[in-house]
């Protein structure tokens, strides 16, 4: 891993340096220059997707107030206060505090949740986190010495009020 890639090779992008020796050892046995090329652009989506996620890190000691929307991936060291947020993963380190409003995909909370939290997928809240206030989620895992104090709601697999509000209108049609 601390090898620096080969000069034939492209710059490989930074927070993935085990990829290049994974395709130099892929591609040792290839003798030709252009077909070397073609092998690291088939191989570029997987990488470049996880790394061109949009994330946005609030470090430690920062304090941040405001809207995010474009962010897929927030991970919270320092403190948030935000009226609404939306992105895919939330992160809260143990030292993180988050006052307001969030959806997202998933959370895991190590440090503190202050509001209203809705994970249309996981939420894991660690031995360190505190969810205070209202939580919403798919799926919950707390770990042991993990807090949540307020308000629980499990969201359902299928959307209740699309299949809801149909049936009661069907069955009066139905009998007139």
């Amino acid at each position: 891993m601390n090898l620096p890639p080969k000069p034939s090779q492209p710059p490989a992008g930074m927070g993935m340096p085990p990829r290049p020796p994974v395709n130099a050892g892929m591609n040792a046995g290839m003798n030709a220059g252009a077909q070397q090329a073609p092998a690291a652009a088939a191989r570029a989506p997987g990488p470049a997707a996880a790394t061109e996620r949009r994330t946005m890190v609030v470090g430690k000691g920062i304090s941040l107030q405001g809207t995010v929307t474009d962010a897929e991936r927030l991970v919270v060291e320092g403190t948030i206060e935000s009226q609404m947020m939306q992105a895919a993963e939330l992160f809260i380190s143990p030292s993180g505090v988050f006052k307001g409003e969030v959806e997202v995909d998933d959370a895991e909370i190590a440090g503190t949740f202050d509001g209203t939290l809705t994970a249309r997928g996981n939420l894991v809240i660690r031995g360190t986190g505190k969810v205070l206030g209202v939580a919403r989620c798919r799926k919950l895992q707390v770990e042991e010495g993990g807090q949540l104090s307020g308000r629980m709601e499990m969201l359902s697999d299928s959307a209740p009020q699309h299949s809801y509000a149909p049936s009661p209108l069907a069955i009066p049609a139905a009998e007139v």
